[in-house]
């Protein structure tokens, strides 16, 4: 006797449970990546910010002898905030002072008070600095917060 079974074509259950699970898998992974990418990039950013920060301070201090004071030239909390400027007469240092990129509050930056870019004029104008915060570190710079001076930049 000769059965005919008919077998049907397409998939189990099973299979498909498993290339769900194996997509969902994948794709958690590259979220996780890519948002190692850009905590990176903020950071990168961050430090470049700085860096274009204190060459306009000390463009600044040539031509005037002493580094701005906070409530003048810039708001006067101190904080750098985007559509700033840092100029004095004719001269201007830096047309638009860079914000922090959000998000602020990612890593190793959650404290809220850690995540602004503050200026402060130490010694009577003869020195500043620049406290900021990186989430996860960049250029050889940890994480945490850091503070810019016109010798560099240090672990507070």
């Amino acid at each position: 006797m000769h059965t005919n079974i008919k077998r049907s074509e397409g998939f189990t259950l099973v299979e498909l449970l498993v290339v769900i699970a194996i997509i969902g898998l994948l794709s958690t992974l590259s979220l996780v990546a890519l948002n190692s990418a850009r905590q990176k990039a903020r950071d990168a950013l961050r430090t470049a910010d700085i860096k274009q920060m204190q060459t306009a301070l000390e463009l600044y201090y040539s031509d005037n002898s002493s580094y701005p004071i906070a409530g003048t030239t810039l708001p006067a909390n101190g904080k750098f905030i985007i559509g700033g400027t840092l100029a004095t007469g004719s001269a201007n240092y830096m047309g638009q002072i860079p914000a922090n990129p959000a998000p602020f509050t990612d890593g190793a930056c959650s404290n809220t008070t850690a995540h602004d870019f503050v200026y402060t004029q130490d010694n009577g104008g003869a020195s500043y600095h620049i406290s900021y915060c990186l989430a996860g570190g960049t250029a050889g710079i940890i994480k945490g917060a850091h503070i810019a001076t016109p010798s560099g930049v240090a672990n507070p």
